[in-house]
């Protein structure tokens, strides 16, 4: 803090750090940028939020949505199935809890799309709908944004609270690699980041400090700081027509009100919720991250992203031990999960109007390789959509006989991204723009697919 003939000057830098949180990280022409056009809205939504389960490294779809019984060993893998809520469908025997609730969901079988050996490109095309075929690396300034960035864009939150969330990991592109791209705000700009909530929700001491105020600061001084924050616009002769500054004041006022909005506080205490709950989603960092989900979603955030994988080589990429894995930790926890965030929305009431979104970067390989495991698998994978608009009890597509290929109605990401979209009342070939005012299709290739639907 500066000073004029001894009397303190606030700055703005200074009066961008309160409470511990990281304003001056979203820049002014992240700001600025991003505008959309009328081309952008669609129909009238029949979802208000959403939350995707992004299992990253790709989940077995032989040993979970579209088992093969009568395949040979090599193929149908260690695993037996069981009957589902839906006549006729069976699942992999480790999903029981999730069984019971396929009559809910849309189960798409015949999934593809062009990468295989890099999981960097592969998740990004997952979130985005972009294609880019066998291009790696980490995250790049004109990536497309990712779901929750353009949501909060075109419909930003009604009420005072974080927009949109990823938890509880920035998944690298393998231990201590980059960030994966497709969670970012890409080419809209850092300031459509969604907050990263990079702790485990399961630990007796979660808090998250950039959403608390610091010590000695009270919500009465934050008010105060607010009143000079203006009054130092007024002094400097900037108004309301000047667009920066209305722009910045826009983004500080509110975050100033997270900081003091009691429905976001109370967003995060975990342990306001019955134990019975907290056992029933799992005692572990992904079942308390789904928990977490839920309550951001019922306070007002717009959508939620799980990853579910601190680096790509962690957790669903089992290229070695797939069946010990998936048995010992794996499946029981996504079971689990999973099914208690279903029943815990229908139950609630909030199914209607929130989409949940299970699904990974690819499948893995119909034959077992000789470490016991499942490689990358592109060329045919499975996915799970349930709730806000999403038709209850469908099976869409199908694949071969040993899940190499679509057999029926092949669909690429572009096309469920849309979808989804559309069901939030935004339109897939509108158009967003970036910092430097070009525009882009909203989702870069793919069509809604209205037979998914109600």
């Amino acid at each position: 803090m500066s000073s004029i003939a001894g009397h303190p000057v606030v700055s703005r830098r200074d009066l961008l750090q309160v409470g511990g949180l990281g304003l001056t990280g979203a820049t002014l022409p992240g700001l600025l940028s991003a505008r959309e056009t009328t081309r952008s809205r669609g129909g009238q939504p029949t979802a208000d939020a959403c939350i995707l389960i992004h299992l990253n490294g790709g989940p077995p779809h032989l040993d979970m949505w579209d088992p093969k019984p009568d395949a040979p060993a090599a193929i149908r893998g260690e695993f037996g199935t069981i009957s589902s809520s839906i006549p006729g469908y069976r699942v992999g025997s480790l999903m029981p809890k999730l069984a019971r609730h396929m009559h809910r969901a849309t189960i798409v079988r015949s999934m593809h799309h062009s990468v295989n050996n890099a999981h960097a490109a592969a998740v990004y095309c997952s979130l985005t709908g972009h294609d880019r075929g066998e291009q790696g690396g980490g995250t790049k300034q004109t990536d497309h944004p990712s779901p929750g960035s353009i949501l909060t864009l075109l419909r930003p939150p009604q009420r005072v609270v974080v927009p949109h969330v990823t938890l509880p990991y920035m998944t690298q592109e393998g231990r201590g690699g980059p960030p994966q791209p497709g969670f970012f705000g890409g080419f809209l700009g850092r300031a459509h980041d969604p907050l990263f909530v990079l702790r485990d929700p399961n630990s007796k001491d979660f808090g998250v400090p950039e959403l608390t105020l610091r010590t000695g600061v009270s919500a009465q001084r934050l008010s105060v700081r607010r009143r000079l924050f203006d009054d130092l616009n007024r002094r400097a002769g900037l108004g309301d027509n000047d667009r920066a500054t209305t722009a910045m004041n826009s983004f500080q006022a509110r975050a100033l009100d997270l900081l003091t909005s009691e429905e976001t506080q109370r967003a995060f205490r975990l342990f306001e919720e019955p134990a019975a709950t907290r056992d029933a989603y799992g005692r572990n960092i992904y079942g308390q991250s789904t928990l977490l989900a839920r309550r951001l979603i019922e306070a007002g955030t717009r959508l939620v992203t799980i990853a579910w994988a601190p680096d790509a080589n962690a957790t669903w990429d089992t290229h070695t031990n797939n069946f010990g894995r998936l048995k010992g930790s794996l499946l029981p926890q996504f079971d689990a999960a999973a099914s208690s965030l279903i029943e815990d929305l229908g139950r609630r009431g909030m199914l209607e109007r929130t989409i949940v979104g299970i699904f990974g970067d690819f499948g893995r390989t119909p034959k077992v390789n000789a470490k016991a495991g499942r490689d990358h698998w592109n060329f045919c994978y499975s996915l799970m959509m349930v709730g806000g608009g999403f038709r209850s009890g469908l099976i869409y597509g199908r694949s071969d006989p040993i899940g190499g290929f679509p057999a029926a109605d092949p669909l690429v990401p572009g096309d469920i991204i849309s979808t989804l979209f559309g069901c939030l009342g935004i339109a897939h070939n509108g158009e967003i723009h970036d910092r430097l005012d070009r525009p882009y299709r909203i989702v870069p290739a793919g069509d809604p697919q209205p037979q998914l639907l109600m």
